[in-house]
């Protein structure tokens, strides 16, 4: 008889785990998918922002070599991302192909003027960082005009801005759920330990001996729990590129990284600290009240 609910309670204990685990795991496996978004976002922000051109037309008795000088110069500054040079036969070919006939033939000379076209880098995307580019452009003589989308470059930050804001406060909102719903798990979890808290207790064992076990089987469940939200998203990030492969462009796997370190540290912290104030609270209780 005693082996029998020795081993039912064994049964409920393991029960409770699991259904611990699964749960934090939903939780953080929502975290995980925020944190995936907010990557994402950000690469397609400066994916945006980079694929900004600056055209810098040349002038038209510059010589080639000069024009190869200054986009020498181009490429070792700072704020650029990468340059293009295209001269007035690229550029006439281009356009060709963009009309579908050959209007070189029809005006009998080539009008189009070579340029280089620019790419800055997405922290430079901006009117101030541009119009400082510009000035200095100015001064070389090889350089005829420099053109850019000003309203488009303001349009694209504000927008970028905007959404950056949103999603930020959707991600503290999420995130302060999150902790409350882990905590809530843990503590219903405790709450099946309470007689045998209480029990330890009564027999001398001192708080932080009682505590000791609980925390760490709590942080091996936030472990286990991060490394199922982990396997989740994984599975579902792979999906997401196989079915866009567009999306490739956006990957960065530093960052990635980061978002999943993040969920393991998430899972062990909170559970762990969840665990120490439900202990806690049932270490403070009268035995009368356990009952309650």
């Amino acid at each position: 008889m005693e082996e029998f609910e020795v081993s039912d309670a064994s049964k409920k204990t393991k029960t409770i785990y699991i259904s611990t685990i699964f749960s934090i795991a939903l939780v953080l496996l929502m975290l995980g998918m925020l944190g995936l978004i907010l990557v994402h976002a950000k690469n397609l922000s400066n994916y945006v922002k980079e694929n900004i051109v600056l055209n810098i037309i040349v002038d038209e008795g510059a010589k080639e070599a000069d024009v190869l000088q200054l986009q020498k110069e181009l490429d070792a500054n700072v704020a650029i991302k990468q340059t293009q040079y295209v001269n007035k036969e690229l550029a006439a070919k281009n356009l060709t192909d963009d009309l579908g006939e050959d209007f070189v033939n029809f005006l009998g000379y080539n009008p189009l003027l070579s340029t280089v076209d620019v790419y800055l880098k997405a922290d430079y995307a901006n009117n101030k960082s541009i119009e400082t580019l510009k000035a200095q452009l100015a001064k070389n003589p090889v350089v005829k005009e420099v053109i850019y989308q000003s309203s488009l470059i303001d349009m694209v930050n504000q927008n970028i801005n905007t959404i950056s804001l949103i999603i930020l406060a959707f991600a503290g909102i999420l995130l302060l759920i999150s902790i409350a719903l882990i905590n809530n798990t843990i503590r219903l979890a405790i709450y099946s330990q309470r007689f045998l808290i209480k029990s330890m207790q009564l027999v001398g064992a001192t708080r932080n001996f009682i505590r000791k076990p609980f925390i760490l089987i709590a942080a091996l469940h936030g472990l286990i729990a991060a490394l199922i939200a982990i396997i989740i998203l994984l599975g579902v990030l792979f999906y997401a590129q196989r079915e866009i492969p567009e999306i490739v462009i956006l990957r960065n796997y530093t960052e990635f990284g980061i978002v999943l370190l993040f969920l393991v540290g998430v899972g062990i912290f909170i559970t762990a600290i969840s665990t120490h104030f439900a202990v806690t609270r049932y270490l403070r209780l009268k035995i009368y009240d356990l009952y309650r």
